[in-house]
């Protein structure tokens, strides 16, 4: 409440009679007079002015101009104490400290109030001690009867409400911190409703069902239903840029896009935990972006605390971890894959020998294949082009690899193909085809000829695969002892492209 000048009269001058609770009431109380602002919206409306709040924020002098109009007469104990006050004469004198700052959009609130015709109005404002301290007010007022006509006489009382309005303001702030954590937050923040899912999981329930996962088994078509009766209540910003989302409708009307495929699963086994009663979990997951690229995802879901009896009100984490995933990907890719020609390596042929003679199938056909003057191409035409040709091999087997066929590098130049539960023909037809492969890669690049050497065994059931192994190396030395001896006495068979794997193809 914006007041003018406090008035000189005494109270036994007031020209009105006041009981004595005024005095002892415990709230404050001021007796004021609105006469000349009673006078002053005449002369406006007179003017033509209509919309009060428009013509007092064209000029804020005006407002001033309204102050002044109101005048104070008296106050009660209560008052002086609660502006810390000695007497009304110091209220009087100092009454700017007090009514001051925060208080503009108030008083305009209570002019608009009386300039509608209401006798009574209240209002929310700032005042301020004699020694500077703030107090947040409650203004209730009322034009005292017989003075409706003029507005001479006008009974204020002021609620001190500084601690409520503290609190609000405290609890505001704690929303705004809260909100911005949320909203900010370098995760994705997914605010969700799994209250529908809970209802179901308890309809199974009382349908006698114990075992959840069989259940979900035999019906996967309940774990779609779970799915479809999620309801997401709110996302953050990093949930939209993560996802690749214009904004929150865009996400929130393409979730189909989102949980597919794959996270069926990952939705089962949280639908399983929720059914154990796990109300907070943790686990890997996979979603899909809006422009279609998947995205490893570490889910950390957890009901709010008071929401435990209907699961209303949820809260999923969700942390990118794709690049982690790629980055492990390509690690357990170097631990069984030879960079220099991508098949698997030696630490993966290891494992698979010990897996293939523990699990089959048999029969197991061995083929171990070696490179013919690889050193000798070392020797003179430099590592690089040896490393070309190691390439180049790897091209060609390669190519083989698919359905029961692995090959890899297991040494130096040295490569094996396991055809687990192979026939004769399939061993047949695989021979064959690395002789075209080889013919074909010789007359695609220029340079050293790519010639390999090849043996191969048979593991039956009850045989070890070690000993096919032997077998076939010792076959595929055979190969290149003929091989140089060729060359030595000038065989032109030597130096062409890769013949003695013909006689491998023979062999039994």
């Amino acid at each position: 409440m914006q007041r003018g000048n406090l008035s000189d009269s005494q109270p036994e001058t007031w020209g009105t009679s006041l009981p004595d609770f005024f005095e002892v009431m415990p709230n404050s109380l001021w007796l004021e007079d609105y006469s000349q602002l009673y006078d002053l919206f005449d002369n406006w409306r007179a003017k033509g002015v209509s919309n009060l709040r428009a013509y007092l924020e064209e000029d804020g002098t005006r407002v001033a101009q309204c102050s002044a109009c109101i005048k104070v007469l008296h106050v009660n104990q209560k008052t002086l104490e609660m502006f810390n006050a000695a007497s009304f004469e110091e209220l009087s004198g100092r009454l700017n400290e007090v009514l001051r700052d925060d208080m503009l959009e108030a008083h305009i609130e209570e002019l608009e109030q009386l300039w509608a015709g209401n006798e009574r109005f209240e209002s929310k404002s700032v005042n301020y001690t004699l020694s500077g301290e703030r107090l947040d007010v409650l203004i209730r007022a009322v034009v005292l009867p017989d003075h409706k006509k003029r507005w001479d006489r006008v009974l204020v009382s002021l609620d001190n409400i500084t601690e409520l309005e503290a609190a609000h303001r405290r609890a505001r702030a704690s929303e705004q911190y809260a909100l911005g954590i949320f909203e900010y937050a370098p995760v994705s923040l997914w605010v969700e409703d799994f209250h529908r899912i809970k209802a179901l999981l308890e309809e199974v329930r009382e349908r006698g069902i114990t075992d959840f996962r069989t259940f979900t088994d035999v019906h996967p078509d309940f774990v779609e239903q779970c799915m479809s009766e999620i309801k997401v209540l709110d996302v953050n910003q990093y949930t939209l840029d993560m996802f690749k989302a214009k904004d929150k409708q865009d996400l929130l009307t393409r979730l189909p896009e989102v949980f597919r495929d794959d996270m069926r699963d990952h939705f089962r086994e949280q639908l399983i935990d929720l059914w154990e009663g796990k109300l907070f979990m943790q686990r890997e997951v996979l979603n899909y972006a809006l422009d279609g690229n998947p995205l490893n995802i570490h889910l950390q879901f957890s009901v709010f605390s008071g929401h435990e009896d209907n699961w209303d009100l949820v809260l999923l984490a969700l942390t990118d971890i794709t690049a982690r995933k790629k980055a492990e990907a390509y690690l357990e890719y170097l631990g069984k894959h030879d960079v220099l020609t991508k098949l698997k390596n030696r630490s993966f042929y290891v494992d698979e020998i010990s897996r293939l003679d523990r699990k089959g199938p048999f029969p197991i056909t061995v083929i171990i294949i070696d490179i013919n003057n690889l050193k000798t191409i070392n020797d003179t035409q430099g590592h690089a082009a040896g490393d070309d040709l190691l390439r180049r091999a790897g091209e060609v087997l390669g190519q083989l690899n698919g359905k029961g066929v692995t090959a890899m590098r297991i040494g130096g130049d040295e490569f094996a193909v396991f055809m687990p539960g192979a026939n004769d023909e399939a061993r047949t037809n695989l021979l064959k085809n690395l002789q075209k492969l080889t013919d074909l890669n010789n007359q695609f690049y220029n340079g050293a000829q790519l010639q390999l050497a090849v043996g191969w065994s048979v593991s039956y059931e009850g045989e070890r695969l070690e000993d096919a192994i032997r077998e076939a190396d010792s076959r595929m030395y055979e190969e290149k002892r003929k091989f140089y001896a060729r060359q030595e006495f000038g065989d032109d068979d030597a130096s062409t492209q890769n013949t003695q794997t013909n006689s491998s193809v023979q062999q039994s």
